[in-house]
């Protein structure tokens, strides 16, 4: 006997439909399984076995061949399980034919047949659905994330004895999500502030300016100037997540096994914070079997590398790419993948080895500060949008009656509101913010009159800035006058764009 069940598998981050066939024939005993299995998909020949046979069902001493089509692709994981169970019980007659019909099965079978969540449904159950099923059975932990999808039946399942009591005599509740209300109810609490910075206002305003454009950043100054402090309240005005987004931050979440029932859709901009000892692999992604790394991870977030040139230097060079393009292709043994990497890149470093530059409390020499410089490679630095000084703060700053800092709240309003320009300036294009605007549309969006045009063509060729660096200006200065709540932008504008690219110039 010969029966199809449907399951999935993932591959970058969309999924696929895997087409499960199992045939029972005549013949010697045995238990095959092709279609490019990996050892995990392998070792399913005894899972099911025993699952079956644990649940009080008596498994075929017969041939059985099971194949996941399409045999081309190479099949990892153990999402498998399930749907051969499901076949191999079908072609036993323990479950009858129709129930494969417009259905999806997944999740790894325990040997007592308890069945245990897997990575990846989001996106399998998004294929599944665009190819027109509607009823999912997945396990139970991965229930409420198959409902992310919406307009489907999903059935937690919790064994393999549940669901086939499912078509007979008791079946199992239909799981329902709403998830405009899951969205809307979802409240963020950080527990930090902007108000909590003591001085470092020029700083907070290029941040402001970052968050409202989505610009990369980086803060150079000695230690103990607020540098990081500063870094890890950014999440707190940062615009919030569209459906659309939150959707996308989540598929990359459920690949990477980062989903939980407390975080079940994310509705926050990610904050990446890796050590400085991480690998490329690690940021770009990869492995045997590509998985996606800290740059996919950051998507529509924040990927904060704090002590720049304390990476690895392949490690940074690994970014040039993707903060051009906003995805990275990833080539390896298991297939190649594209992850998109749409994120901004919040970075701190000293001006010197030890800290503390121009005072008399460094002893670096000059090799030793070129040295060190030398770490963040000119390519790389010309893709990061703002370079801003934190200097050393002030006592008088530091007494709580001069602290009077706007709080989170305060500066989210604004760049809520330059969002919302943004939103409505690129309707219908495909990017959400202006720090992404391909040159195309820079002579549309960035308009600037004579003066304004006088200023950057005397400031272009005194600093001998590249055409990225050009660009970016009148990106941050569209970014500037979003703020400013104007569309004309002014000399005011583009000087305080110019502002923020001077001092690259200074330290290299």
């Amino acid at each position: 006997m010969f029966i199809k069940v449907a399951c999935g598998a993932v591959l970058g981050v969309d999924g696929y439909i895997v087409d499960v066939e199992v045939d029972l024939s005549s013949g010697l005993p045995a238990f095959d399984i092709v279609g490019l299995p990996d050892s995990a998909v392998k070792e399913s020949r005894e899972r099911v076995r025993a699952a079956i046979r644990n649940s009080g069902y008596t498994f075929p001493i017969k041939r059985i061949t099971v194949n996941l089509a399409p045999a081309d692709i190479r099949k990892s994981g153990p999402a498998f399980d399930l749907p051969i169970a499901v076949g191999i019980l079908i072609c036993t007659g323990n479950l009858k034919p129709n129930i494969a019909d417009g259905a999806f099965f997944a999740g790894e079978l325990s040997l007592d047949g308890a069945v245990r969540p897997v990575n990846g449904i989001l996106p399998m159950a998004l294929a599944a659905k665009s190819q027109g099923i509607h009823d999912f059975y997945v396990p139970m932990e991965n229930a409420q994330e198959a409902a992310l999808v919406g307009d489907v039946n999903v059935y937690p399942i919790e064994s393999l004895d549940a669901l086939v009591a499912h078509f007979s005599a008791q079946p199992v509740a239909r799981l329902e999500i709403d998830i405009a209300e899951l969205f809307s109810t979802d409240k963020h609490t950080y527990g930090v502030d902007f108000a909590d910075v003591a001085g470092q206002t020029l700083v907070k305003r290029a941040l402001e300016v970052a968050a409202a454009g989505y610009h990369n950043a980086l803060m150079i100054g000695p230690p103990g100037a607020g540098k990081t402090m500063l870094a890890r309240r950014m999440p707190t005005i940062l615009p919030d997540l569209s459906i659309d987004e939150s959707m996308e931050i989540t598929k990359i979440y459920s690949i990477a096994g980062l989903i939980t029932q407390k975080n079940l859709l994310l509705t926050q901009r990610p904050f990446r914070t890796p050590h400085h000892t991480a690998s490329y692999i690690s940021l770009a992604g990869g492995g045997r079997t590509p998985s996606p790394g800290e740059m996919s991870l950051a998507h529509n977030g924040v990927l904060f590398l704090d002590e720049l040139p304390e990476f690895q230097k392949k490690a940074l060079e690994t970014m040039r790419q993707p903060l051009e393009d906003g995805h990275i292709t990833v080539t390896r043994v298991g297939g190649v993948c594209s992850y998109p990497s749409v994120f901004l890149l919040l970075a701190t470093m000293n001006p010197c080895p030890c800290g503390y530059m121009g005072t008399d409390r460094c002893n670096c020499t000059d090799g030793e500060i070129s040295r060190y410089l030398d770490k963040i490679s000119g390519p790389l630095l010309d893709r990061i949008d703002i370079q801003v000084e934190a200097s050393p703060v002030k006592y008088d700053e530091l007494s709580a009656k001069q602290r009077a800092a706007e709080d989170s709240a305060t500066i989210k309003a604004r760049v809520q509101n330059a969002h919302a320009r943004q939103q409505l300036r690129f309707k219908n294009e495909s990017i959400y913010f202006n720090a992404k605007m391909p040159a195309s549309m820079i002579d549309k969006h960035c308009k600037l009159g004579s003066t304004a045009q006088d200023m950057l063509k005397m400031v272009f060729d005194t600093m001998s800035l590249s055409a990225r660096a050009y660009h970016k200006i009148l990106k941050i200065a569209r970014s500037i006058a979003d703020l400013a709540d104007t569309e004309d932008i002014t000399e005011a504008h583009i000087a305080e764009a110019i502002s923020y690219r001077g001092l690259d110039r200074k330290y290299w």
